[in-house]
Formats: C-alpha cells, structure tokens, sequence
C-alpha cells in the first residue's frame, strides 16, 4: 500500500469515526439485521493474514460462538475498546474473540498488540475487510465494528462503535442462546 492510500485510508476512517460517533456518541449503533448463515460462511472464507505474516482464516472457529471485532490501530475508539475485549476473553465465557485488524503491515499491528496486551488472536484482512465488513451489514466501513455468531455460524448481532462491558456480555448471551437443531438431509 502507497503512503498516499494509507493517507487516504486514515482519512476515511476519521471521516466514518466521526459520522459514527455523531450516530451515538456514548454506544454505538446496533446494526439492525436477520441473522444470516451465509454472512457468517463469508466471514469463515476470508483470506486472513496471521501476525507472523502467514495465510490463515477463521475455519477453525466453525461450531463455536464468536465474537469477531474488526479494527485498526490509528482508531481511538477501538484503543479504548481493545481491554473490554481482553477482560472477556480471560472471563472464559465460551465465546472465542478475535480481532480482524484492516490495516496491511502485520509487523506494526503484530508489536501494537503486543503493547496493548491482546490476548486473543489478531488476523489482519488488509483491503478485503472493507468489503467483508460491508457484507456483513456495516455499510460505511466505520469502525470499531463487531459482529457475534452463534455456533450454527449465523450472525446474531453487530454493533458500530466501541463495545462496553455489557453490550459485550449482552453479545455472549446471544451467542450462547440455544438454537433448535437444523433439519438434517432431505
């Protein structure tokens, strides 16, 4: 990525932080949506980067609940998220964290979690993630923007903006909700 796109990239996020904290400024906004199984197979599909630089993806998390945060290091909001998320992640809840950071250089974001502390996995999306994020209903890419599956892979809730202690443990109670079985094969 050139310094001019970074540039430019910083600048739309500033530009979606503020529309999002003129939204709600204290919560956030919880996006509005039936959950959707293909939305959840599209987050399981993406090309993730890991923060040794190598291919990953979220296949792994298939049949768990998840909560899945998107970020980057130049939010402040998402700095001021980024402990909420490591203290539910201590909690065992049985629900599995992971950030999805936008951002390309793995080396930065890889020391930048270090120094905050995060103790959940990191996946860079690098430019995918802008459009991953709009499939799965954060239409003006703003973030900090979570998203919550439950175990059948279907998403259950999302939120823009930063996520408190309770919207976290409303979003554990979703993900943990008991689903009825799905029909087997016809």
């Amino acid at each position: 990525m050139t310094r001019a796109r970074a540039r430019r990239m910083g600048w739309l996020g500033l530009v979606a932080l503020t529309a999002s904290v003129a939204v709600s400024p204290a919560l956030g906004e919880d996006v509005s949506r039936a959950a959707s199984r293909q939305d959840g197979a599209a987050l399981f599909s993406a090309a993730l980067i890991d923060l040794s630089n190598q291919p990953a993806s979220l296949s792994g998390y298939r049949g768990k609940p998840l909560v899945v945060n998107f970020w980057a290091r130049w939010c402040g909001p998402c700095k001021v998220e980024i402990p909420e998320l490591v203290s539910l992640q201590k909690r065992n809840t049985g629900v599995a964290v992971v950030g999805l950071n936008i951002e390309s250089n793995f080396a930065s974001v890889r020391d930048f979690a270090h120094a905050y502390d995060i103790n959940y996995p990191v996946f860079l999306t690098r430019e995918p993630g802008l459009a991953l994020m709009q499939t799965l209903g954060n239409r003006k890419t703003v973030l900090p923007f979570t998203v919550v599956l439950n175990r059948h892979g279907d998403v259950v809730s999302t939120h823009i903006g930063a996520m408190t202690r309770e919207k976290l443990d409303e979003a554990v109670q979703l993900a943990l909700k008991p689903v009825p079985e799905r029909g087997g094969a016809p």
